[in-house]
């Protein structure tokens, strides 16, 4: 049996008595890892020792993204060890939609469902929601949380923060021609911000 690819062993040989220091990488998967190394010398039988190395308590994280004023498709990308995440809308004015998918360890995944061959029993993998931001046509910066949920129970969210739209400022008619009388005259005014008429 091999030894197992994430266990080192120093020194990886001797003679007579000795002390062996048994090491492993880095352990990113919720799911606990053993294998078996052998011990080998010339005219006995093999002795097998087990070794097993503990999992990464499930954890997600996410990560913050800017949007710019003209909106557009914005990535909220993070890293997990979960069998499935769940993505819901928080508190915030930025009109958006949850897409359907999202991208798990680079393969479409449904919103909440499982995830295919569960990659985060045995390590840590990214994942990525991709969310279209409309223009933001008003004069103040806009926010929007989005939160993520671990099949554990463990939660992150992360907030867009869209610039500040451009003020608007436009009057229709552009001309108008008051009566003799002086009788008002209509005219309509769309803006985003305050304005004033001198």
């Amino acid at each position: 049996m091999a030894k197992p690819s994430w266990a080192a062993t120093s020194p990886s040989s001797g003679s007579g008595n000795g002390t062996v220091n048994i090491s492993g990488s880095t352990h990113t998967g919720r799911a606990q890892r053993s294998g078996t190394l052998t011990y080998k010398a010339s005219g006995v039988s093999d002795v097998p020792q087990s070794v097993t190395q503990e999992a990464k308590p499930e954890f997600v994280i996410i990560h913050d993204v800017s949007a710019s004023k003209d909106g557009g498709n914005v990535t909220i990308t993070g890293t997990t060890n979960s069998a499935s995440i769940t993505f819901a809308l928080g508190a915030g004015d930025i009109d958006v939609s949850l897409p359907g998918n999202y991208s798990a360890g680079g393969a479409g995944t449904a919103n909440g469902a499982a995830i295919a061959g569960d990659p985060g029993a045995s390590a840590e993998f990214n994942f990525a929601l991709t969310i279209a931001v409309p223009a933001n046509g008003t004069i103040a910066a806009k926010s929007r949380v989005v939160a993520v949920t671990a099949a554990g129970g463990q939660q992150a969210s992360a907030t867009i923060s869209q610039a500040a739209g451009d003020p608007v400022l436009s009057v229709s008619p552009a001309s108008i021609t008051l009566s003799a009388a002086g009788t008002a005259v209509a005219v309509n005014v769309t803006s985003n911000t305050n304005w004033t008429v001198e």
